[in-house]
């Protein structure tokens, strides 16, 4: 099983969810049997590390950002991956008009597939320290409710 987050440059929501998932698979046993990145619809911040504000909240929390590198979605990727969750609307639109008719990978917003009440992750980019606090709030509550699902998939 392959699981795809995309935002808009991952180095913020996408490169969080990551890390999230891959702790909580760990965690569940279940590291090796699911194989979890992330990407960007823009091609701003390829080849750089998550933004340091993203991976200080992250790290209050026990998660490790640090060897994540950002890199942009390709149409590749719809053939790649089984999953592939946007983290809001305006990344799914971006990733509908790339997606091949014959694309492989299931295609869906992060927290509507998983968290009722929201369907977007909120970009922290232009906020202070609360927005990458709330994002990671988000991110670790849908997580949860992913890894279920994996588990069941598997």
């Amino acid at each position: 099983m392959r699981v795809l987050f995309v935002c808009l440059g991952n180095i913020c929501r996408s490169p969080t969810a990551e890390g999230i998932l891959r702790h909580k698979l760990r965690e569940a046993g279940l590291e090796g049997q699911v194989e979890v990145a992330s990407a960007g619809t823009g091609d701003w911040h390829v080849g750089k590390a998550p933004d340091k504000r993203s991976m200080a909240a992250a790290l209050r929390r026990g998660y490790d950002l640090s060897a994540q590198r950002a890199r942009q979605v390709t149409r590749a990727d719809f053939a790649a991956y089984d999953l592939i969750l946007a983290m809001d609307s305006s990344n799914l639109r971006n990733l509908k008009t790339l997606q091949p008719a014959n694309a492989r990978a299931e295609l869906d917003l992060f927290l509507r597939r998983y968290e009722a009440e929201l369907d977007d992750v909120p970009d922290p980019y232009y906020d202070g320290e609360q927005g990458f606090e709330q994002v990671l709030d988000l991110i670790e509550c849908a997580t949860d409710r992913l890894v279920i699902e994996l588990k069941g998939r598997l």
